[in-house]
């Protein structure tokens, strides 16, 4: 359309004499629904062009009937043209109109005619303009595959089986790595099941759902146990196979889910009917060990963490420096606000601010006048004491008076800003007065600085100020009332439904009960660093939860052992009896992947072990040796154990019970619409 107008209505002369031109009105791909509308137009193409010669009835037929046309051949016809498309429900309308010029002198291009094809072809062009916006509204609606019983669970079966056979070569001390490539970097080396996992895309829809149902097994277990992911993954495929062969064979899915779950809550009772509590720093590093795939280090580096800053202390885990690993404890509350001026600055050659027994004065609004400090610095310099002020800012006037009374006066004085904002700032500035054993003076109780007595101030052994950061050592706060402030903590966070707010009350909880700990992993390169991290994250994750839950014997013999219960255990037809020999047989896949990525045939561990009467027997993969796995330090927490299985469980046996998969088909590649003025002619 934009080509005919741009003819018509602004060029009124023929750019070729007799030359016959198609001026395309409509050309596009439309559903069929909208074809209907574009056939009214025929007859009307129709009655313009067959009337008197010489003449045109247009748009404006009524008000002017008869406009001369010199321009265009007496007898011009329309051309139309349908295709339909095979396969699809589109079809594609073609008008066109042959309009032959000529520039004979007696009869010249009529303005008025160009003016009333003008009109029509702009009618035609906005009718057809809400008719290809319509199409591609239509084209934008995704349309869906649908797969039915068996094809759909094989096609989920072949997602499930590819991702679990790339997440199980990294299981037991002698699993390998995994090698990412990522859209920017460096690639990714691994043996991190959970992050394996989670790199795997497939083209197929299909396979990809049932992939993605695995990741969300993994994801709920790293989630909730912090390690066990390459287990529960394992467990997920041998589970779901075992299922579908069963579905196929014509047993009822929803039995087999009732015998599942029957199996599951078994083993659960039976594991933690065996599993042993730990407190020693050895039982915590053979813990820590076992999930750092062997390295001995990780797991003596863990357990000095944990004994330092206790069971409810925060260890975190940050890049290294050097080629080593190393462990930094922050005993006491550290707050991560440095000093307001390099001013306050003790120690010149640590650029750090070191005050011995100070005054502390906690204010939760800001401090501007010179006034509002007077009487607190008079209480320092009184009992010699140094001064450390923690509030919302300090202000230029109150600020400078600081830094005066302590270049003129000696006074060794500091002021640091209030950490958080809002209401975290004041909890947490509670959390420091009830440490250090003063108040906070707030405008909110009626307290000012002016009116300030002595025991409002809290105390503390030491303060170490950096530029980042506050450390305070041994606060002077009533034992009692700390501990008391610790149970409100705990009870807060189980109470919490928001990750972020219960991560902020485990740090607060932290600061208050032990302190901090860092593990700073060294490496020789950023992959080696990145590659550590991940297992030292497992390995942190799992060794705290062996001190919530116990242990149990490592490897994959627990679960081993604990499958011989199931002969017992009695069902309500034999249906239910399949669903828990599926679960007695997928019991055996994580020793015998253990085995297999050691070089050992697992069907023949398996057996071997199955014919022990010990249940503490197990393949030590690292020596190719059968040992006591508990008095060798292979141990496994059974929080991870109990996790892995129980989700592993719950989303195979939902996948066994599918009848049908719903996806969506990939979009085709459309090329853009033209938009007015393009056209070719």
């Amino acid at each position: 359309m934009p080509g005919y107008t741009r003819f018509l209505g602004r060029n009124h002369t023929c750019p070729d004499p007799n030359r016959l031109y198609q001026v395309p009105i409509y050309s596009y791909p439309i559903p069929f629904i909208l074809i209907e509308p574009f056939t009214r137009f025929l007859p009307e193409f129709e009655h313009l062009f067959h009337s008197r010669p010489n003449s045109f009835n247009g748009p404006d037929h009524k008000t002017n009937p008869r406009i001369p046309v010199s321009g265009l051949s007496k007898n011009p016809k329309p051309s139309k043209r349908i295709r339909i498309s095979s396969g699809t429900f589109s079809f594609t309308l073609i008008l066109s109109l042959s309009i032959h010029c000529t520039t004979s002198a007696a009869a010249p291009p009529s303005t008025n005619a160009a003016a009333a094809m003008y009109r029509l072809a702009a009618n035609l062009a906005s009718k057809s303009r809400i008719a290809r916006n319509n199409a591609q509204q239509m084209r934008n609606y995704a349309a869906k595959d649908i797969k039915f019983g068996v094809d759909a669970r094989a096609l989920m079966l072949r997602g499930v089986e590819e991702l679990a056979d790339a997440v199980k070569v990294t299981m037991g001390p002698k699993g390998r790595n995994v090698v990412i490539e990522q859209s920017y970097g460096a690639p990714k080396v691994t043996k991190d099941g959970v992050t394996v996992a989670k790199s795997i895309e497939f083209k197929d829809r299909v396979k990809n759902v049932g992939a993605s149902l695995v990741k969300q097994v993994a994801n709920a277990t790293n989630d909730v146990a912090g390690d066990g992911t390459t287990c529960a993954t394992v467990l997920t495929k041998a589970i779901y196979s075992e299922g579908c062969k069963s579905v196929a064979a014509g047993m009822n899915a929803m039995d087999l889910r009732r015998g599942i779950t029957m199996a599951v809550d078994s083993v659960v009772t039976n594991l933690k009917s065996r599993a042993r509590m730990i407190s020693t720093s050895e039982e915590i590093a053979q813990v820590g060990t076992i999930s750092a795939n062997g390295e001995r280090e990780i797991g003596e580096l863990i357990a000095k963490a944990m004994e330092k800053v206790g069971k409810e202390g925060v260890i975190t885990i940050s890049d290294g420096k050097t080629l080593n690993n190393e462990l930094e404890v922050v005993e006491g509350m550290k707050l991560d606000r440095g000093y307001i001026s390099p001013y306050f600055i003790t120690n010149t050659k640590n650029q750090k601010c070191e005050l011995d027994d100070p005054l502390i004065l906690i204010h939760e609004k800001k401090i501007s006048s010179l006034n509002s400090i007077v009487k607190v610095l008079e209480l320092a310099l009184k009992n010699q004491r140094s001064l450390l002020i923690v509030a919302e800012d300090i202000e230029s006037e109150a600020l400078a008076t600081l830094i005066l009374n302590k270049l003129r006066a000696g006074i060794k004085v500091c002021a640091i800003k209030a950490p958080g904002f809002g209401e975290s700032r004041k909890s947490n500035l509670q959390d420091l007065a009830i440490l250090t054993g003063g108040e906070v003076i707030t405008d909110e109780l009626g307290m000012n600085l002016e009116k300030m007595s002595p025991d409002m101030l809290g105390t503390c052994k030491r303060v170490t100020i950096s530029k980042d950061d506050t450390v305070i050592l041994d606060g002077a706060g009533d034992k009692k009332a700390i501990e008391e402030r610790c149970e409100q903590l705990r009870s807060s966070i189980e109470l919490s439904t928001s990750d972020y707010d219960t991560e902020k009350l485990q740090e607060r909880l932290a600061k208050l009960s032990g302190g901090v700990a860092v593990l700073k992993i060294g490496g020789a390169s950023e992959a080696e660093v990145g590659e550590k991290k991940d297992r030292v994250t497992d390995a942190l994750n799992a060794t705290k939860a062996a001190v919530e839950e116990g242990i149990v014997p490592g490897g994959g013999v627990a679960l081993l052992y604990a499958s011989k219960e199931l002969e017992k255990l009695q069902t309500a037809n034999f249906d239910q009896k399949i669903g828990v020999q599926i679960i007695q047989n997928a019991l055996k896949a994580p020793v015998h992947t253990i085995a297999s990525n050691a070089g050992v045939e697992g069907a023949v561990v398996v057996g071997k072990l199955l014919e022990q009467d010990n249940p503490d027997i197990g393949y030590d993969a690292a020596k190719g040796q059968y040992v006591d796995m508990v008095k060798e330090g292979i141990i496994d927490p059974l929080k991870v154990i109990r996790t892995a299985l129980v989700d592993a469980a719950s989303v195979s046996s939902l996948l066994t019970t599918t009848e049908a998969v719903i996806v969506e088909l990939p979009k085709d590649k459309e090329s853009p619409a033209m938009t007015p003025g393009m056209g070719d002619y």
